[in-house]
């Protein structure tokens, strides 16, 4: 006789939580369907957040090529497998983690909520699922690193055009526990954005999202020679005083470190958002610059914004610890690949062995499962943990997290994989219903 076996993981306790709750006519705090989520947060999002968070490069063709990537695919559920447990664990860069999962940096999130990065850290901390800080965070890295517990976390580099900044940013990852660097390739400038530019909205020119520079010693001294040499020079300021011009001087006073008071009467936070904006990233980089990490930091080199199976080769000549295959979410590049497409070109190019994330349109644990399948050992959530934030804070974010491990939890139920190395290629077609062009 076969011994029953009870089925159980998070999928089903997250169930569970949410139909016992239901009961007594509790609901969600954030909304379990993507398309009521990205709704929801709409709503209580400011239009110039909405439009930083939410918006994409030019029409927004790359973020509908990211969706329609994915369904472009068919998941194939195998029947009588007989596995009443899954092991959703993986072993990333010598660190075992519960799920194949990480949170997404993602700049300037002060405009969704002041403590953007501390609600995130915190939430990554409670699901023990690891978070990439942002290098364009309006919390020092030094913070949200406290808040992080045992939950490893990554940190993410954008190379400025000063050497000896990049260095400090690097050794204080070291410094901060990070078990991984993580270097953004492909905003080496940013790209074409008409939400943001109808709005005629920045965030960093109103100071947010500058919070990794302002708390380090290099930034802070470039800021002071510049300073200096204005004064030196008799340079005088050419900005025209008008009620907007007033609001973002408030802005960047409030959003510098130090006293409000203090700030208002102090050159150093203006000289702070127009020396972010001359240096913060190199368009000259190059595979040159990458090729130097090797002596500047001892943490495992990740490098992020990989689309093109010969720049994956050479990132893997290089010895980086993996790579993250990413379009940012569709912000960059209009009409671009999408991130899953590039997945199966770049895995079938460098082969099983090297470590590969997808980055960019997942939504749900179904697409975490396809990615999965298609090659990738783990995946980077972004938009959707942003909007459980805009809706409900830390909690939001902690329940956007626990909906998509238990759908993926579920879906590897459902098609008889027990762990995420059973998740392969054969549990996916082409999709026989597609019909998109």
């Amino acid at each position: 006789m076969v011994e029953p076996a009870q089925s159980v993981g998070p999928g089903r306790e997250r169930q569970g939580a949410i139909y016992s709750a239901g009961v007594t006519g509790a609901r969600p705090l954030v909304p379990t369907s993507f398309a009521d989520l990205e709704r929801a947060a709409q709503r209580v999002a400011s239009p110039k957040g909405w439009a930083y968070v939410a918006g994409g490069a030019g029409e927004g063709r790359t973020m509908r090529n990211n969706r329609a990537a994915f369904d472009r695919w068919a998941i194939v559920p195998r029947m009588a497998h007989g596995g009443a447990t899954r092991d959703l664990s993986v072993d990333l860069l010598g660190t075992r983690l519960s799920s194949p999962l990480l949170l997404a940096p993602v700049g300037a999130g002060q405009l969704i909520d002041p403590d953007a990065d501390l609600h995130t850290a915190r939430a990554a901390a409670s699901t023990g699922v690891p978070y990439i800080f942002t290098n364009q965070g309006g919390t020092p890295m030094e913070e949200a690193a406290a808040e992080m517990g045992s939950t490893p976390h990554w940190v993410q580099l954008y190379w400025s055009t000063d050497e000896r900044l990049v260095d400090s940013l690097i050794g204080r990852a070291e410094a901060s526990g990070a078990t991984a660097l993580v270097v953004t390739l492909d905003t080496t400038t940013l790209g074409w954005r008409p939400q943001d530019l109808t709005l005629g909205s920045l965030p960093f020119a109103q100071g947010l999202g500058i919070g990794q520079y302002t708390s380090d010693p290099r930034f802070r001294d470039i800021v002071a020679q510049r300073v200096a040499a204005a004064k030196a020079s008799g340079a005088a300021s050419d900005v025209k005083v008008t009620l907007q011009a007033i609001r973002s001087l408030i802005s960047i006073t409030r959003n510098h470190p130090g006293s409000f008071w203090t700030n208002i009467r102090s050159p150093l936070p203006r000289a702070s958002v127009e020396t972010f904006l001359d240096i913060y990233s190199n368009p000259g980089l190059s595979w040159d610059h990458i090729a130097t990490l090797r002596d500047r930091t001892r943490l495992p080199v990740v490098l992020k914004g990989i689309l093109h199976p010969d720049d994956a080769r050479r990132a893997v000549d290089l010895g980086v610890a993996g790579i993250v295959v990413s379009n940012h979410g569709g912000r960059q590049v209009d009409s671009s690949i999408a991130s899953l497409d590039a997945l199966v070109d770049v895995r079938e190019a460098i082969g099983p062995e090297p470590t590969v994330l997808l980055d960019s349109g997942i939504r749900t644990g179904a697409d975490v499962f396809t990615a999965l399948a298609l090659g990738a050992d783990a995946c980077l959530l972004g938009r959707p943990y942003m909007y459980g934030m805009a809706i409900a804070g830390q909690q939001g974010v902690e329940e956007v997290i626990a909906n998509v491990v238990a759908e993926l939890d579920l879906t590897m139920a459902l098609t008889g994989a027990t762990d995420v190395k059973d998740v392969s290629r054969d549990l996916v077609v082409p999709n026989p219903s597609w019909t998109g062009a």
